[in-house]
């Protein structure tokens, strides 16, 4: 990001310092770390260089997402657990995982810590918290109706908290719909009196 048409021009791989065969979790924990030093609200942050940041990731990510897939490896039986590996369906397009993901769900009105707080308290009541890495990342076991995994990845955003949303189910199950769920989130939240999604 030392060019200033870079992002737009340039290789987003290389804007995210990482290689071209990187996996999805490999770019947003590259954006995760690069967005804690130059998101505007940090000090030392850059807009115009959050903002290419930005537009690699999103570039980066559909290129992932439209790569085919190759035939993998035969892979080890995963540990005992509904999921699996610490909970997460990592590597659930070789183990029957079936996915829908939304870069831009929801905003919530407050710094990642806040909004962080606020949905742990969100998933006790619609589901069950099996993984998080504070304040940025949590997955939760979500309960009835939906019954999948779901993955909530914060970024600042100008002040408040982009939310992406990811979810996975298996063994035949179709995924539930992305915009119910996301609708669920932000109700949830209403409820709870915690900051205002939009």
């Amino acid at each position: 990001m030392t060019g200033d048409g870079e992002a737009q021009g340039g290789d987003p791989f290389t804007v995210l310092g990482v290689a071209p065969t990187a996996g999805e979790d490999e770019l947003r924990a590259a954006r995760r770390r690069l967005a804690k030093d130059l998101h505007p609200d940090r000090a030392g942050g850059d807009a115009t260089r959050m903002r290419e940041l930005n537009i690699a990731f999103d570039a980066a990510l559909a290129a992932v997402q439209a790569a085919p897939l190759t035939a993998p490896a035969p892979a080890p039986a995963p540990p005992a657990g509904p999921f699996g590996g610490g909970g997460r369906p990592d590597g659930h397009r070789r183990s029957g995982w079936q996915h829908a993901h939304d870069v831009a769900s929801f905003t919530i009105e407050a710094l990642p810590a806040e909004a962080f707080e606020a949905l742990i308290l969100a998933s006790a009541w619609l589901g069950e918290l099996i993984d998080d890495d504070p304040p940025y990342r949590l997955d939760v076991d979500l309960g009835e109706p939906f019954d999948c995994w779901c993955r909530l990845e914060l970024l600042p955003d100008a002040g408040a908290s982009t939310v992406s949303v990811t979810l996975a189910s298996r063994d035949g199950r179709p995924v539930p719909d992305l915009d119910a769920v996301r609708d669920t989130w932000v109700a949830t939240l209403n409820a709870l009196g915690r900051p205002d999604p939009a």
